[in-house]
């Protein structure tokens, strides 16, 4: 064995900006003539952390080593190292160079997904420059290597994900050129997909007719892609012409397919076809989502078309079609606006009915409306059966829901409610037995009262024996002459 040579090749570059070191950032050299196992050499502004970096390469590094040793140091010991991690592609470099060592697909894959997870493309660039001149040794054969096109993969989205279309490409293009066949329909999704998020429709445009050419068949997924991009450039009727042409070619529209296009009528002032549009998801066996219930009834109160959305959403009930985790507050929200608390009751309790819960906020909405209609009975029915679902409420629309009843004289049916809140999960506050005790005070009703000031006793809502008083002087006083009452104290 050979032993590391202190004498050391310098590998230049343009340096990265690190606030303590000048670290080199090399291209991809190509093996010496001769035999020599040197570490590589790293300009730095202090020696000492070169010596460290020797010492602790000569530590965890022996000579000579084979890829999966190389990939265990770089993972378990660089990789880890807080001054020496970001010298893991300089070592990645140094490794090349040695005539006894060859990187594989393994090495390769790491090195490849740690750059792009760190945003290093320029050396992303130069190591898939270096894979197409040196294959993994996997590739000595008659087939390819099984995980170049997976490497690739996790490139190309790299790119595509920071808007590098145009080096996304040119690695496609290297990846073509070492795998066996036809690319993969997902690589070709994600640089169409890159191209629409970067604003470039005609390049996506041409980079579909491109796979097309190349016999790569497009999934539902490219289309779906296409589809959102003519919608977005104001191109609907060939989005249209799309969508025909994906069931032409035997592709299945699924619900972003059948969403995109209801959006898109809905944008052009095409109600009708868009309601349609939903209609023919039912007879297809499209399961409907959230978003096409959502585009759906806001689009139509967008338009003031509040009553036709009500009717949408009971016959999609009705027809079991209605997800059950459709959040339709929107709607309640719209209805309580309008004055329509009564219509809103109606269709939460439809839709209820069959099994679509609303949401509490949904339904601490619609109380807020019935209250404001002056709709108390109902709003008091709509409590009792939350709290009975298990659905807790919060402590303002509680109160004033107490309140409401105290001061109709119902405060033993507020009362009875504060209870079943309570075993539900409520933690009534201070406010909600001052409004108890206010109610039966009203009406006279001094025993219950006196049960609701000794809780509140209990539960500490009382600080000192002067407020204690002041409450039950106030029953007193409502109480019948005859009644008499002793001061505590």
């Amino acid at each position: 064995m050979k032993k590391f040579s202190k004498s050391l090749p310098l590998l230049q570059q343009r340096p990265p900006s690190l606030p303590s070191t000048i670290i080199p950032n090399p291209t991809l050299p190509t093996a010496p003539a001769t035999f020599p196992e040197p570490f590589p050499t790293l300009t730095l502004s202090h020696s000492s952390n070169h010596n460290r970096l020797l010492i602790f390469l000569k530590t965890h590094l022996k000579p000579p080593f084979s890829p999966q040793s190389l990939l265990r140091f770089l993972k378990s010991k660089l990789h880890h190292h807080p001054n020496f991690t970001h010298y893991d592609f300089h070592i990645f470099n140094w490794a090349s160079t040695i005539d006894s060592y060859r990187h594989d697909h393994s090495t390769f894959e790491w090195m490849s997904r740690t750059l792009a997870r760190t945003d290093r493309f320029v050396e992303l660039d130069s190591l898939l420059n270096f894979m197409v001149a040196n294959p993994c040794p996997c590739s000595d054969g008659i087939f390819c290597c099984s995980r170049t096109e997976p490497i690739f993969h996790f490139a190309i989205n790299a790119y595509c994900r920071v808007g590098k279309v145009k080096d996304a490409v040119r690695a496609f293009d290297s990846m073509k050129k070492l795998i066996d066949g036809k690319p993969s329909v997902v690589i070709c999704n994600i640089l169409i997909n890159g191209f629409v998020k970067n604003g470039e429709h005609g390049k996506a445009l041409e980079f579909y007719h491109r796979m097309v050419k190349d016999r790569v068949k497009p999934d539902v997924f490219t289309f779906n892609i296409l589809l959102s991009s003519y919608c977005r450039n104001s191109q609907f009727g060939l989005a249209l012409e799309l969508f025909k042409e994906m069931r032409e070619k035997g592709s299945s529209p699924n619900v972003v397919s059948f969403n995109t296009l209801i959006k898109g009528f809905f944008r052009e002032r095409k109600f009708e076809e868009g309601i349609q549009m939903a209609y023919e998801m039912i007879e297809l066996g499209c399961e409907f989502s959230n978003v096409t219930c959502e585009i759906l009834v806001d689009g139509l109160c967008r338009e003031d078309r509040v009553m036709e959305a009500c009717e949408l959403l009971i016959d999609f009930s009705r027809k079991g079609v209605l997800p059950n985790s459709y959040d339709y507050f929107g709607l309640v929200e719209v209805l309580c606006r309008k004055g329509c608390s009564e219509r809103a009751t109606e269709v939460m309790n439809e839709l209820w009915r069959r099994g679509n819960c609303p949401s509490l906020i949904a339904c601490t909405t619609l109380i807020d409306g019935l209250r404001k209609a002056t709709r108390s009975d109902e709003a008091f029915r709509l409590m009792e059966k939350m709290l009975n679902e298990g659905a807790v409420p919060d402590r303002l629309t509680f109160n004033c829901l107490l309140q409401d009843l105290c001061n109709m004289g119902r405060t033993v049916e507020a009362d009875k409610l504060r209870l079943l809140a309570t075993s539900k999960g409520l933690d009534p506050d201070c406010t909600a037995y001052n409004i108890l005790v206010f109610g039966y005070t009203r009406e006279k009703k001094i025993k219950e009262g006196e049960k609701v000031v000794d809780e509140m006793l209990d539960r500490g809502f009382i600080p000192d024996i002067a407020s204690y008083n002041l409450l039950m002087d106030m029953l007193a006083k409502a109480s019948p002459p005859l009644k008499h009452h002793v001061h505590i104290g």
